[in-house]
């Protein structure tokens, strides 16, 4: 079930007077506020009425922005950069340790819905590589253990507890 109502995406909107111009951050915030990741259309529909914008522009920026989703995903996006350095850097075998810990492919939700593999572009943390970008941190300088310690933590619900920070320091 969905936490969202119809009440609080209009909090959400009016939180930016309704100000077409806020299209980005006022879907930002209704994707997270959904607690799966995505956005349903017809919050989409809501938020082209209320700012009195063509439905076409909303679903133009949905699809056009990768941190946007229309399907559900997991409550923790792991995404591991595909850029040159971190390929260079071994990024495959990230890719390969994330996917045997989650027990999902890339691209693919756990059945639990706690966990979504992605790729992602460079996040400016090439000193690091190859990096894994949970929420707003960047995890760099990687091998197996922490990497499985990243995804177990995600299966936990413990990624934002302190000493995972302190564990994992933010790159970015």
């Amino acid at each position: 079930m969905n936490p969202l109502s119809k009440d609080a995406v209009f909090d959400i909107i009016q939180s930016y007077d309704n100000d077409p111009q806020q299209l980005l951050a006022i879907l930002l915030d209704i994707q997270a506020a959904s607690g799966k990741n995505y956005i349903e259309k017809q919050w989409a529909e809501l938020v082209s009425e209320v700012l009195k914008l063509p439905l076409s522009s909303i679903f133009d920026a949905l699809t056009f922005y990768s941190m946007f989703s229309t399907s559900p995903r997991g409550k923790y996006l792991i995404e591991i950069c595909q850029s040159a350095p971190c390929r260079f850097c071994n990024a495959d075998k990230i890719i390969s340790w994330a996917e045997a810990e989650a027990g999902i492919k890339m691209g693919q939700t756990s059945s639990d819905g706690k966990i979504t593999l992605l790729y992602t572009n460079c996040v400016g943390a090439c000193d690091k590589g190859p990096v894994i970008k949970i929420g707003d941190t960047v995890f760099g300088d990687l091998d197996e253990e922490k990497v499985r310690a990243l995804v177990q933590c995600c299966q936990e619900g413990k990624l934002h507890e302190g000493n995972l920070k302190e564990a994992f320091p933010c790159q970015n």
